[in-house]
């Protein structure tokens, strides 16, 4: 297969799961707002199967943020390549470079640490 067309048919797999992502969360969070008033469900929801499967969605989807992070680095040379596992030090608050202290070395380093470090306080949608 050639460059463009493997390029394009990854392309159009990430529109696909993009829009299956989309649809899994809208499908789960109506699940979520029905399951306090129908005992059943909210029973159903709790089964092992259930619970694992989405378990193994949000390791995924995790491990693809993850990668995503880094890969989009690499090819905009944003900044040095850095070790994913460090990215949870980096976000620690404490370690967050604050503006009026120090200017980053790359504008955009820390909005995305500023992003990922307030991503882990906030509530799935």
């Amino acid at each position: 297969m050639e460059n463009r067309e493997c390029i394009d048919d990854i392309h159009m797999r990430i529109l696909r799961v993009v829009e299956d992502l989309r649809a899994i969360q809208r499908e789960l969070n109506f699940a979520a707002m029905q399951a306090p008033g129908d005992p059943e469900l909210l029973e159903a929801l709790n089964e092992l199967p259930e619970i694992e499967s989405i378990e193994v969605l949000k390791s995924a989807v995790d491990q693809m943020r993850h990668f995503l992070w880094f890969y989009l680095q690499v090819v905009t040379n944003e900044m040095e390549v850095q070790d994913p596992k460090q990215i949870s030090k980096l976000t620690a608050p404490e370690t967050i470079v604050k503006p009026e202290t120090t200017s980053p070395r790359f504008p955009n380093d820390l909005l995305m640490f500023q992003y990922l470090a307030d991503s882990k306080n906030r509530k799935p949608n």
